[in-house]
């Protein structure tokens, strides 16, 4: 028996009348959230270089894709095996260049024939579909925004220079500013939402990727905090005795290094 299959068959036993209630209450619906949560552990063992970690939590994310097919086994929809063969036919399909008789120069290439194939595969579509229907709807918000932006590039929605983009954060700015000094709320999280929105922008212009980029300001922030926090507690002092300003010529002296 393969390990696989070994898998598969402990995931039936799991839904069984003989197997684990808390399996067995389990819908497609209520695994949501823990599909998500183990693709963001995968991420974080990624980044620590955890190597028996990566492991364990691929293999708790491959766990939520033997889960989820069991149930559907169960409706009579598809099962792990239909899983395993569309992925399959998928990348024998696309990639002709491997499996078929293509040429290719390079990655870019490479590319381009990949997104032409995608094409022909949904050219079955309705003709009422958006570019935009391609953005999964429960992405993190920074990173659905760059993959709006990017669909919409696609089709020549875009900016051709990041000043244009800036011109528009600094307009974002203002109505917020303006929509702040009305007092009014509402208006004023709509207009925030426009200027994170434009920022994602500016940062799919320099070539990042907004979700990421605040990722990385996320870690100097904590770096530095925890810088802060150490040298108040090295003088012998807690953070809530000091004041502020105390607070911020710690905050300088740990960014001049």
């Amino acid at each position: 028996m393969s390990e696989i299959d070994r898998l598969l068959g402990i995931m039936r036993k799991l839904r069984s009348p003989e197997g684990c209630p808390w399996d067995r209450e389990q819908t497609v619906e209520t695994l949501k959230p823990y599909a998500v949560e183990e693709v963001y552990e995968v991420i974080d063992a990624i980044d620590r270089g955890d190597m028996a970690d990566h492991c364990e939590e691929l293999g708790d994310l491959l766990l939520q894709v033997v889960f989820q097919s069991q149930l559907r086994e169960e409706d009579g929809i598809f099962n792990f095996e239909d899983v395993a063969k569309s992925i399959s036919d998928k990348l024998v399909r696309r990639h002709p260049h491997v499996f078929g008789e293509v040429d290719v120069a390079d990655a870019a290439e490479v590319l381009v024939n990949w997104n032409a194939i995608k094409e022909t595969e949904k050219a079955g579509r309705k003709a009422d579909d958006s570019v935009l229907d391609k953005v999964p709807k429960h992405l993190p918000a920074l990173l659905k925004a760059h993959d709006l932006q990017k669909q919409a590039a696609k089709v020549g929605f875009d900016w051709p220079e990041v000043g244009q983009v800036l011109d528009k954060v600094e307009e974002e700015v203002q109505e917020l500013r303006e929509a702040i000094a009305n007092g009014d709320q509402a208006h004023a999280r709509e207009e925030l939402g426009d200027l994170l929105f434009a920022l994602a922008n500016v940062g799919r212009h320099l070539d990042g990727n907004a979700e990421q980029i605040l990722q990385d300001g996320n870690q100097k922030f904590q770096q530095r905090f925890r810088a802060v926090e150490a040298q108040v507690k090295a003088r012998g002092k807690e953070m809530s005795d000091c004041s502020l300003a105390e607070l911020d010529a710690v905050w300088d002296e740990v960014k001049r290094g």
